[in-house]
């Protein structure tokens, strides 16, 4: 069976006014140009996440906030298959979080809503292509972001350096958030710009630079868990700056929009992302997280994850970087 251009719109999910998401007609295209000799195994697992695509969002039917699922650019993967390139980040135990000294006097008054975006220390989100290095991704973007709330300055800086030196991790085959956090630590190697260390979305030979190159170094960092402590969660990202979590992200395949609060599927921690924000403004309080799959994932490369209640992991390990 060919499924149509018109039938695959037909099935897209429509947001609360109407409307559907950019990304998800604009990536529609992706699905309907493939080469003839895989087109089988493509429409056979699009077929497979239609249903799938049904049956999350029956799980949030007359929510309009909730999450909404559809069409995207991972649609023509099967589970296995998306799991295996995207969910490569290898959880690593910590410590269960005791409130410290250091988070004295952001107690009160916490905002209703806060976003290290509105400041101008984030960067763009990135793509991490076929390459299962989102630990890389999000280590790296924490390392920005300290940097840019410190010096007031915005660097982009190497992910591929750090996929290609790490050398307790794993490349684009997986890798730990924790593993590469301890060996920058460790090692205080300098993370050079992007521009002068490109992504390749494949595992390279380790490149070194000059010590009067331009780097950027960590001088430590903190990694807990959280799980039942979410309201620190917010004094660590107001006073620390975006933090680095692992979650279990397989049904984030077919996220579009909306507040995550109930579909995590496989139940183990898998990817990593960073929280750049809350807001505690409706009536479901949420995270504001950025991913590693482009631009057109998603609300623009964002997720936006139910608090309080450790949906998807996402207090089970909370690491923040210093500079």
């Amino acid at each position: 069976m060919i499924l149509r251009p018109c039938a695959l719109l037909f099935l897209l999910p429509f947001l609360g006014d109407g409307s559907r998401p950019e990304s998800a007609t604009a990536n529609l295209s992706l699905l309907l140009l493939n080469p003839k000799g895989s087109e089988w195994k493509k429409e056979a697992a699009l077929r497979e996440t239609i249903k799938r695509i049904k049956h999350w969002n029956s799980l949030s039917f007359g929510d309009n906030i909730t999450a909404l699922y559809g069409i995207n650019q991972f649609s023509h993967l099967f589970p296995e298959e998306f799991k295996a390139i995207y969910l490569q980040s290898r959880p690593s135990k910590v410590p269960r979080y005791v409130p410290q000294v250091t988070l004295q006097g952001t107690d009160s008054p916490l905002p209703a809503k806060f976003d290290w975006r509105d400041k101008n220390v984030v960067t763009e989100v990135r793509y991490q292509g076929e390459c299962g290095a989102c630990w890389a991704f999000s280590v790296v973007s924490g390392i920005e972001s300290a940097y840019a709330i410190k010096r007031n300055v915005l660097e982009e800086l190497s992910v591929q350096q750090v996929i290609d030196c790490s050398y307790n991790n794993y490349g684009c085959s997986g890798g730990s958030i924790i593993s590469a956090l301890s060996w920058l630590n460790q090692t205080r190697v300098r993370l050079v710009r992007d521009s002068k260390y490109l992504f390749k979305a494949h595992t390279e030979l380790c490149h070194y630079f000059r010590r009067s190159d331009f780097g950027i170094s960590i001088t430590d960092y903190v990694a807990y868990d959280l799980s039942s402590q979410e309201d620190e969660m917010m004094k660590m990202l107001i006073k620390w700056g975006p933090l680095a979590v692992i979650v279990d992200a397989l049904s984030w395949q077919d996220y579009l929009g909306g507040i995550i609060q109930h579909h995590c599927s496989s139940g183990e921690p898998n990817h990593a992302v960073v929280i750049t924000g809350f807001d505690r403004t409706g009536s479901i309080p949420y995270w504001i997280v950025r991913n590693s799959w482009g631009r057109t994932w998603g609300i623009n490369g964002y997720a936006h994850v139910k608090m309080g209640s450790n949906i998807c992991g996402i207090a089970d390990s909370v690491s923040a970087v210093f500079v």
